[in-house]
Protein backbone atom coordinates (compact mmCIF):
# COMPACT_ATOMS: atom_id res chain seq x y z
CA UNK A 1 0.00 0.00 0.00
CA UNK A 2 1.38 3.44 -1.05
CA UNK A 3 0.64 6.23 1.69
CA UNK A 4 -0.04 9.65 0.58
CA UNK A 5 -0.86 13.03 3.07
CA UNK A 6 -1.73 15.29 -0.39
CA UNK A 7 -3.14 14.22 -3.52
CA UNK A 8 -5.07 16.13 -6.31
CA UNK A 9 -7.87 14.20 -7.54
CA UNK A 10 -9.00 13.96 -11.17
CA UNK A 11 -6.90 16.79 -13.12
CA UNK A 12 -8.16 17.15 -16.89
CA UNK A 13 -4.52 17.41 -17.97
CA UNK A 14 -1.49 16.21 -16.60
CA UNK A 15 1.76 16.88 -18.20
CA UNK A 16 4.33 14.78 -16.05
CA UNK A 17 7.57 15.55 -18.24
CA UNK A 18 8.92 11.87 -17.03
CA UNK A 19 11.93 10.24 -18.42
CA UNK A 20 15.57 10.53 -18.88
CA UNK A 21 17.27 13.53 -18.72
CA UNK A 22 17.95 15.81 -20.05
CA UNK A 23 15.53 15.63 -23.23
CA UNK A 24 17.16 15.86 -27.01
CA UNK A 25 15.53 15.38 -30.60
CA UNK A 26 12.22 14.08 -31.10
CA UNK A 27 11.99 13.42 -26.92
CA UNK A 28 11.79 17.14 -26.54
CA UNK A 29 8.10 16.31 -27.87
CA UNK A 30 6.94 13.93 -25.09
CA UNK A 31 5.35 15.67 -22.24
CA UNK A 32 4.37 12.57 -20.70
CA UNK A 33 0.70 13.53 -21.28
CA UNK A 34 -2.48 12.44 -18.94
CA UNK A 35 -5.69 12.73 -18.66
CA UNK A 36 -8.30 12.42 -15.98
CA UNK A 37 -5.10 11.83 -13.74
CA UNK A 38 -4.62 11.52 -10.06
CA UNK A 39 -1.28 12.51 -8.11
CA UNK A 40 -0.54 11.93 -4.76
CA UNK A 41 2.71 12.89 -2.48
CA UNK A 42 3.95 11.82 0.94
CA UNK A 43 6.10 13.54 3.33
CA UNK A 44 7.31 16.06 0.11
CA UNK A 45 7.80 13.84 -2.50
CA UNK A 46 5.44 11.97 -5.28
CA UNK A 47 4.91 8.69 -4.57
CA UNK A 48 2.08 8.46 -7.18
CA UNK A 49 0.55 9.08 -10.67
CA UNK A 50 -2.29 7.36 -11.99
CA UNK A 51 -5.82 6.92 -12.36
CA UNK A 52 -8.81 7.00 -10.00
CA UNK A 53 -8.99 3.31 -10.14
CA UNK A 54 -5.45 3.07 -9.63
CA UNK A 55 -5.33 5.62 -6.93
CA UNK A 56 -8.29 3.33 -5.03
CA UNK A 57 -6.59 0.22 -5.37
CA UNK A 58 -3.12 1.22 -4.16
CA UNK A 59 -3.43 4.62 -2.03
CA UNK A 60 -4.13 5.12 1.78
CA UNK A 61 -4.64 8.81 2.43
CA UNK A 62 -3.15 9.11 5.71
CA UNK A 63 -4.98 10.91 8.74
CA UNK A 64 -5.64 14.63 8.29
CA UNK A 65 -4.13 13.79 4.04
CA UNK A 66 -6.05 16.99 1.75
CA UNK A 67 -7.50 15.66 -1.48
CA UNK A 68 -7.30 19.28 -3.55
CA UNK A 69 -10.13 19.11 -6.71
CA UNK A 70 -8.22 19.24 -10.23
CA UNK A 71 -11.31 18.88 -12.39
CA UNK A 72 -11.00 21.42 -15.23
CA UNK A 73 -7.44 22.23 -14.42
CA UNK A 74 -3.85 21.53 -16.46
CA UNK A 75 -1.14 20.38 -13.96
CA UNK A 76 2.65 20.58 -14.53
CA UNK A 77 6.06 20.10 -12.73
CA UNK A 78 6.70 23.76 -11.14
CA UNK A 79 8.89 25.72 -13.47
CA UNK A 80 12.44 26.09 -12.89
CA UNK A 81 14.23 28.95 -13.58
CA UNK A 82 17.90 28.17 -14.16
CA UNK A 83 19.90 31.37 -14.92
CA UNK A 84 18.84 34.92 -12.77
CA UNK A 85 20.71 37.64 -11.02
CA UNK A 86 18.25 37.93 -8.23
CA UNK A 87 20.16 39.44 -5.46
CA UNK A 88 20.75 43.43 -6.72
CA UNK A 89 19.15 46.28 -5.22
CA UNK A 90 17.98 49.59 -7.31
CA UNK A 91 16.72 49.65 -11.32
CA UNK A 92 18.06 51.17 -14.78
CA UNK A 93 14.57 52.33 -15.60
CA UNK A 94 16.43 55.45 -16.70
CA UNK A 95 18.97 53.70 -19.33
CA UNK A 96 15.62 51.69 -20.52
CA UNK A 97 14.06 54.66 -21.35
CA UNK A 98 18.19 55.47 -23.04
CA UNK A 99 17.43 52.36 -25.67
CA UNK A 100 13.96 53.77 -26.25
CA UNK A 101 16.13 56.80 -27.45
CA UNK A 102 18.49 54.58 -29.82
CA UNK A 103 21.89 53.91 -27.42
CA UNK A 104 22.71 50.53 -27.42
CA UNK A 105 23.50 47.88 -24.21
CA UNK A 106 27.43 48.14 -25.02
CA UNK A 107 27.07 51.99 -25.26
CA UNK A 108 25.09 52.50 -22.05
CA UNK A 109 27.78 50.24 -20.73
CA UNK A 110 30.68 52.33 -22.26
CA UNK A 111 29.06 55.66 -20.26
CA UNK A 112 29.77 54.40 -16.87
CA UNK A 113 26.17 52.83 -16.60
CA UNK A 114 24.96 49.02 -17.03
CA UNK A 115 26.12 46.84 -14.59
CA UNK A 116 28.39 49.59 -12.81
CA UNK A 117 25.06 51.09 -11.77
CA UNK A 118 23.80 48.34 -10.41
CA UNK A 119 26.81 47.36 -8.29
CA UNK A 120 27.00 51.07 -6.57
CA UNK A 121 23.45 50.27 -5.22
CA UNK A 122 24.26 46.84 -4.23
CA UNK A 123 27.02 47.77 -2.00
CA UNK A 124 25.05 50.82 -0.69
CA UNK A 125 22.42 48.67 1.17
CA UNK A 126 22.42 46.25 3.95
CA UNK A 127 21.54 42.28 4.01
CA UNK A 128 18.24 42.72 5.37
CA UNK A 129 17.04 45.28 2.94
CA UNK A 130 18.29 43.05 -0.24
CA UNK A 131 16.54 39.99 1.22
CA UNK A 132 13.64 42.07 1.18
CA UNK A 133 13.53 42.72 -2.04
CA UNK A 134 14.82 39.49 -3.18
CA UNK A 135 11.74 38.04 -0.83
CA UNK A 136 9.32 40.07 -2.76
CA UNK A 137 11.07 39.12 -6.18
CA UNK A 138 10.57 35.28 -5.18
CA UNK A 139 6.98 35.63 -4.34
CA UNK A 140 5.73 36.53 -7.44
CA UNK A 141 8.34 33.90 -9.40
CA UNK A 142 6.09 31.74 -7.54
CA UNK A 143 2.60 33.11 -7.92
CA UNK A 144 3.86 32.61 -11.51
CA UNK A 145 4.46 28.71 -11.26
CA UNK A 146 8.16 28.49 -10.40
CA UNK A 147 9.35 26.99 -7.92
CA UNK A 148 12.78 26.41 -8.01
CA UNK A 149 15.48 29.32 -8.92
CA UNK A 150 19.30 29.73 -9.73
CA UNK A 151 20.45 32.56 -7.89
CA UNK A 152 23.69 34.48 -9.18
CA UNK A 153 25.97 37.31 -7.23
CA UNK A 154 28.02 39.38 -9.47
CA UNK A 155 26.54 42.99 -8.34
CA UNK A 156 29.03 43.36 -5.47
CA UNK A 157 32.21 43.15 -7.31
CA UNK A 158 34.23 43.13 -4.13
CA UNK A 159 34.83 40.89 -1.34
CA UNK A 160 32.36 41.95 1.10
CA UNK A 161 29.44 42.51 -1.20
CA UNK A 162 29.71 39.34 -3.12
CA UNK A 163 29.80 37.19 0.06
CA UNK A 164 26.61 39.82 1.11
CA UNK A 165 24.87 39.04 -1.84
CA UNK A 166 25.64 35.14 -1.56
CA UNK A 167 24.80 34.89 2.62
CA UNK A 168 21.60 36.32 1.57
CA UNK A 169 20.73 33.62 -0.92
CA UNK A 170 21.42 31.09 1.70
CA UNK A 171 18.99 33.10 4.32
CA UNK A 172 16.24 32.56 1.89
CA UNK A 173 16.51 29.00 1.42
CA UNK A 174 14.78 28.44 4.54
CA UNK A 175 12.61 31.62 4.51
CA UNK A 176 10.25 30.64 1.88
CA UNK A 177 9.47 27.97 -0.49
CA UNK A 178 11.09 28.35 -3.44
CA UNK A 179 14.07 26.12 -3.93
CA UNK A 180 17.47 28.43 -4.66
CA UNK A 181 20.52 27.20 -6.31
CA UNK A 182 23.49 29.61 -5.79
CA UNK A 183 26.15 30.76 -8.46
CA UNK A 184 29.02 32.67 -7.76
CA UNK A 185 29.52 35.50 -10.74
CA UNK A 186 32.39 37.74 -9.27
CA UNK A 187 33.11 37.59 -13.04
CA UNK A 188 30.40 39.60 -14.16
CA UNK A 189 32.19 42.61 -14.69
CA UNK A 190 35.52 44.27 -14.33
CA UNK A 191 34.40 47.22 -11.09
CA UNK A 192 35.22 50.42 -11.59
CA UNK A 193 37.85 50.49 -9.15
CA UNK A 194 40.30 48.30 -11.63
CA UNK A 195 39.88 49.42 -14.75
CA UNK A 196 43.04 50.78 -14.54
CA UNK A 197 44.75 46.82 -13.43
CA UNK A 198 42.27 43.67 -14.64
CA UNK A 199 44.74 42.15 -13.45
CA UNK A 200 44.81 42.85 -9.73
CA UNK A 201 40.91 42.07 -10.07
CA UNK A 202 41.77 38.64 -11.36
CA UNK A 203 44.09 38.14 -8.97
CA UNK A 204 41.69 38.55 -6.36
CA UNK A 205 39.05 36.62 -7.22
CA UNK A 206 41.60 33.66 -8.02
CA UNK A 207 43.57 34.00 -4.62
CA UNK A 208 40.78 35.76 -2.40
CA UNK A 209 36.72 35.69 -2.99
CA UNK A 210 36.44 32.03 -4.98
CA UNK A 211 38.20 30.24 -2.10
CA UNK A 212 36.57 31.89 0.31
CA UNK A 213 33.24 31.22 -1.13
CA UNK A 214 33.89 27.57 -1.80
CA UNK A 215 35.00 27.10 1.74
CA UNK A 216 32.10 28.60 3.24
CA UNK A 217 29.77 26.65 1.06
CA UNK A 218 28.16 29.65 -0.51
CA UNK A 219 28.13 28.59 -4.08
CA UNK A 220 27.77 25.57 -6.26
CA UNK A 221 28.27 26.76 -9.83
CA UNK A 222 30.64 29.58 -11.06
CA UNK A 223 29.76 31.78 -13.87
CA UNK A 224 31.50 34.30 -16.03
CA UNK A 225 30.57 36.53 -18.40
CA UNK A 226 32.89 35.77 -21.87
CA UNK A 227 32.62 38.45 -23.98
CA UNK A 228 35.85 40.65 -25.43
CA UNK A 229 34.67 43.90 -23.32
CA UNK A 230 34.57 41.87 -20.15
CA UNK A 231 36.38 38.59 -19.89
CA UNK A 232 37.94 37.82 -23.18
CA UNK A 233 38.92 34.05 -23.80
CA UNK A 234 41.98 33.55 -22.14
CA UNK A 235 40.45 35.45 -19.21
CA UNK A 236 37.66 33.26 -19.24
CA UNK A 237 39.98 29.72 -19.13
CA UNK A 238 41.83 31.35 -16.40
CA UNK A 239 39.01 31.76 -14.58
CA UNK A 240 37.21 28.83 -15.41
CA UNK A 241 40.20 26.59 -14.83
CA UNK A 242 41.20 28.18 -11.27
CA UNK A 243 36.92 27.53 -10.09
CA UNK A 244 37.09 23.46 -11.29
CA UNK A 245 40.19 23.09 -9.21
CA UNK A 246 38.61 24.58 -6.37
CA UNK A 247 35.10 22.55 -6.85
CA UNK A 248 32.77 24.54 -8.39
CA UNK A 249 30.85 23.31 -10.91
CA UNK A 250 31.14 25.70 -14.30
CA UNK A 251 28.80 28.10 -16.09
CA UNK A 252 29.39 30.47 -18.97
CA UNK A 253 27.85 33.67 -19.97
CA UNK A 254 28.44 33.00 -23.73
CA UNK A 255 28.72 34.34 -27.44
CA UNK A 256 25.48 36.86 -26.42
CA UNK A 257 26.95 40.30 -28.27
CA UNK A 258 30.04 38.82 -30.15
CA UNK A 259 30.70 35.73 -31.09
CA UNK A 260 34.38 34.52 -29.87
CA UNK A 261 34.02 31.06 -29.11
CA UNK A 262 32.89 31.03 -25.64
CA UNK A 263 30.39 28.36 -26.32
CA UNK A 264 33.45 25.84 -27.87
CA UNK A 265 35.32 26.84 -24.25
CA UNK A 266 31.98 25.70 -22.04
CA UNK A 267 31.65 22.30 -23.73
CA UNK A 268 35.55 21.49 -23.67
CA UNK A 269 35.75 22.57 -19.98
CA UNK A 270 32.78 20.46 -19.19
CA UNK A 271 30.72 23.39 -18.66
CA UNK A 272 27.21 22.77 -17.00
CA UNK A 273 25.52 25.01 -19.43
CA UNK A 274 26.23 27.68 -21.88
CA UNK A 275 24.15 30.84 -21.70
CA UNK A 276 22.91 33.27 -24.08
CA UNK A 277 24.20 32.26 -27.22
CA UNK A 278 22.20 34.78 -29.37
CA UNK A 279 25.75 35.31 -31.40
CA UNK A 280 27.28 31.40 -31.31
CA UNK A 281 29.40 30.64 -33.97
CA UNK A 282 28.54 27.93 -36.66
CA UNK A 283 31.55 25.74 -34.99
CA UNK A 284 29.97 26.30 -31.49
CA UNK A 285 27.05 25.16 -32.49
CA UNK A 286 27.86 21.88 -33.80
CA UNK A 287 30.02 21.11 -30.65
CA UNK A 288 27.29 22.09 -28.09
CA UNK A 289 24.50 20.01 -29.89
CA UNK A 290 27.08 16.67 -29.43
CA UNK A 291 28.08 17.60 -26.26
CA UNK A 292 25.76 17.29 -22.42
CA UNK A 293 26.46 21.17 -21.91
CA UNK A 294 23.51 22.71 -22.11
CA UNK A 295 21.84 24.87 -23.95
CA UNK A 296 20.67 28.13 -21.93
CA UNK A 297 18.40 30.24 -24.35
CA UNK A 298 17.18 33.53 -22.82
CA UNK A 299 14.70 34.79 -24.82
CA UNK A 300 13.48 37.93 -22.62
CA UNK A 301 16.98 39.34 -23.44
CA UNK A 302 16.96 39.67 -27.36
CA UNK A 303 13.00 40.66 -26.75
CA UNK A 304 13.83 43.35 -23.56
CA UNK A 305 17.06 44.76 -25.21
CA UNK A 306 14.44 44.68 -28.92
CA UNK A 307 17.08 43.10 -30.82
CA UNK A 308 16.76 41.13 -34.07
CA UNK A 309 18.61 38.59 -33.44
CA UNK A 310 17.86 36.02 -31.77
CA UNK A 311 19.16 32.78 -30.35
CA UNK A 312 19.32 29.91 -32.90
CA UNK A 313 16.77 27.48 -30.88
CA UNK A 314 15.70 25.62 -33.36
CA UNK A 315 18.70 24.84 -35.54
CA UNK A 316 19.67 23.75 -31.40
CA UNK A 317 17.05 21.47 -31.23
CA UNK A 318 16.87 20.14 -34.59
CA UNK A 319 20.73 19.07 -33.94
CA UNK A 320 20.07 17.32 -30.88
CA UNK A 321 21.49 19.98 -28.23
CA UNK A 322 20.04 19.99 -24.91
CA UNK A 323 17.91 23.03 -25.20
CA UNK A 324 16.55 24.84 -21.90
CA UNK A 325 15.11 27.86 -21.27
CA UNK A 326 15.32 31.21 -18.30
CA UNK A 327 14.65 34.73 -17.39
CA UNK A 328 17.92 35.48 -17.15
CA UNK A 329 16.12 38.29 -14.42
CA UNK A 330 18.35 41.28 -14.25
CA UNK A 331 18.06 45.20 -14.10
CA UNK A 332 19.82 46.02 -17.44
CA UNK A 333 18.54 43.32 -20.32
CA UNK A 334 15.50 41.26 -18.87
CA UNK A 335 13.60 42.88 -16.03
CA UNK A 336 11.39 39.78 -16.06
CA UNK A 337 10.33 37.36 -13.44
CA UNK A 338 7.54 34.99 -15.37
CA UNK A 339 8.80 32.01 -16.48
CA UNK A 340 5.64 31.47 -18.29
CA UNK A 341 6.01 34.32 -20.18
CA UNK A 342 9.46 32.89 -21.01
CA UNK A 343 7.93 29.70 -22.04
CA UNK A 344 5.65 31.68 -24.54
CA UNK A 345 8.54 33.59 -25.67
CA UNK A 346 10.24 30.45 -26.87
CA UNK A 347 7.14 29.66 -29.01
CA UNK A 348 6.67 33.00 -30.51
CA UNK A 349 10.65 34.47 -30.94
CA UNK A 350 12.15 31.03 -31.07
CA UNK A 351 9.86 28.64 -32.86
CA UNK A 352 9.89 26.05 -29.95
CA UNK A 353 6.68 23.99 -30.04
CA UNK A 354 4.39 24.14 -26.90
CA UNK A 355 5.77 20.79 -25.71
CA UNK A 356 9.60 21.49 -26.68
CA UNK A 357 9.13 25.06 -24.54
CA UNK A 358 7.29 23.00 -21.51
CA UNK A 359 10.47 20.32 -21.26
CA UNK A 360 13.18 23.64 -21.77
CA UNK A 361 11.52 25.26 -18.84
CA UNK A 362 11.06 22.06 -16.47
CA UNK A 363 13.34 19.27 -17.06
CA UNK A 364 16.26 20.40 -19.30
CA UNK A 365 16.48 23.51 -16.95
CA UNK A 366 16.66 21.80 -14.13
CA UNK A 367 19.18 19.15 -15.94
CA UNK A 368 20.76 22.85 -16.17
CA UNK A 369 21.66 23.39 -12.39
CA UNK A 370 22.17 19.99 -12.22
CA UNK A 371 18.78 19.28 -10.28
CA UNK A 372 17.24 16.72 -12.66
CA UNK A 373 17.13 14.05 -10.27
CA UNK A 374 14.97 16.33 -7.79
CA UNK A 375 12.49 18.27 -9.38
CA UNK A 376 11.61 19.34 -13.27
CA UNK A 377 9.60 16.61 -13.77
CA UNK A 378 6.89 14.47 -11.78
CA UNK A 379 8.27 10.65 -10.88
CA UNK A 380 7.76 8.38 -7.98
CA UNK A 381 10.75 9.69 -5.53
CA UNK A 382 10.97 13.22 -6.69
CA UNK A 383 10.01 16.15 -5.35
CA UNK A 384 6.30 16.94 -5.12
CA UNK A 385 6.43 20.11 -6.97
CA UNK A 386 3.15 20.96 -9.06
CA UNK A 387 1.60 23.83 -10.63
CA UNK A 388 -2.31 23.83 -11.13
CA UNK A 389 -3.54 25.93 -13.92
CA UNK A 390 -6.96 27.32 -14.82
CA UNK A 391 -6.59 26.15 -18.40
CA UNK A 392 -8.53 23.91 -20.75
CA UNK A 393 -5.69 22.51 -22.39
CA UNK A 394 -1.72 22.49 -22.18
CA UNK A 395 -1.95 24.19 -25.26
CA UNK A 396 -2.96 27.65 -23.82
CA UNK A 397 -0.20 28.10 -21.86
CA UNK A 398 0.89 29.60 -24.88
CA UNK A 399 -2.15 30.26 -26.87
CA UNK A 400 -3.10 32.53 -24.26
CA UNK A 401 -1.22 35.50 -23.56
CA UNK A 402 -1.75 37.92 -21.06
CA UNK A 403 -3.13 36.17 -17.72
CA UNK A 404 -1.36 34.31 -14.85
CA UNK A 405 -3.40 31.06 -15.26
CA UNK A 406 -1.96 29.47 -12.27
CA UNK A 407 -4.46 28.81 -9.51
CA UNK A 408 -2.56 26.50 -6.78
CA UNK A 409 1.48 25.68 -6.43
CA UNK A 410 2.25 22.95 -4.21
CA UNK A 411 6.03 22.86 -3.26
CA UNK A 412 7.48 19.91 -1.49
CA UNK A 413 3.59 18.64 -0.99
CA UNK A 414 2.76 22.03 0.58
CA UNK A 415 0.60 23.84 -0.48
CA UNK A 416 2.11 27.32 -1.32
CA UNK A 417 -0.25 29.28 -3.74
CA UNK A 418 -4.03 28.66 -3.44
CA UNK A 419 -6.58 30.39 -5.42
CA UNK A 420 -3.74 32.84 -6.89
CA UNK A 421 -2.71 34.07 -3.88
CA UNK A 422 0.07 32.88 -1.18
CA UNK A 423 -0.58 30.15 0.70
CA UNK A 424 2.45 30.02 3.38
Amino acid sequence: MIYADLAVAGLNQLLTCSGPAPRKGPAMKEVGLMEKAWVAGYRGQVVFIGSEKEFREKVSLTDGARVLDGSGLVGLPGLVDCHTHLPFAGDRSQEFSLRLQGYTYQQLAALGLGIQTTVKATRSISREELKDLCCKRLKIMLLNGTTTVEAKSGYGLNFEDEIKQLEVVRQLQGEQPVSLVPTFMGAHEIPAEYRADRRAYLELLKNKIMPEVRQRQLAEFFDIFCEPTVFNLEETRELAEAALKLGYKLKIHADEFEPIGGTELAVELGARSAEHLINITPGGLEKISRSRTAAVLLPGVSFFLMMDRKAPARELLDRGAVVALATDFNPGSSHLLSMLFVLQLGVFTLRLTVEEAINACTINAAYAIDREKQVGSLEPGKDFDLILCDLPSYLFLAYELGRNPVKTVLKNGRVVVEDGRPAF
